[in-house]
């Protein structure tokens, strides 16, 4: 089996069908999108003909998903996208498109840095055990904590909450 690195070369058959030369199986396009969404690198060639065809099985890729209904791509997205087609900025879209998925990816990565589990859970935790204590002090089966307490947990969730703006005001700009 090659690296987790390594590129894999998939080769499309007359008959539409793919072979996986790194398994040494037939596959679908539903394998290769979960490729894709492992991080997997691999390029699909015409096996008669030696031509790279990964743009055009992509393509493929994303009309069946499309189809599916996990429709991502909205109408005027795909009509500006099929209007600059033959048009002077057609040479520019690809790098413009590549750079702003890179742009959102990154993104997508400093908010999940940025509000991980962790957080939410601490939070969550904290909120539990406040409510577990205000409705014991409406049961009166426990005493009330003593003024210092209260004034404890509300400064933690104050330098909690002035953390947690921090990072938003960070992502902010």
């Amino acid at each position: 089996m090659a690296k987790t690195g390594a590129k894999v070369t998939i080769k499309k058959y007359a008959n539409r069908r793919l072979y996986d030369t790194e398994s040494s199986a037939y596959i679908t396009l539903d394998r290769l999108a979960a490729m894709i969404r492992e991080g997997r690198d691999f390029e699909v060639v015409d096996a008669k003909t030696g031509d790279d065809i990964t743009h055009q099985v992509l393509t493929q890729i994303i009309v069946e998903e499309e189809a599916r209904g996990g429709t991502m791509l909205p109408v005027n997205f795909l009509r500006q996208l099929i209007g600059l087609y033959g048009g002077s900025m057609q040479s520019a879209v690809p790098q413009y498109l590549e750079a702003a998925m890179d742009a959102f990816s990154k993104n997508q990565e400093t908010m999940r840095d940025a509000f991980g589990g962790k957080v939410f859970a601490d939070l969550a935790k904290r909120n539990m055990a406040m409510f577990e204590e205000a409705g014991r002090a409406f049961s009166g089966s426990k005493p009330k904590p003593d003024v210092a307490d209260k004034a404890s947990e509300v400064d933690k969730l104050r330098a909690e909450l002035a953390a947690l703006q921090a990072k938003v005001d960070k992502l902010g700009s």
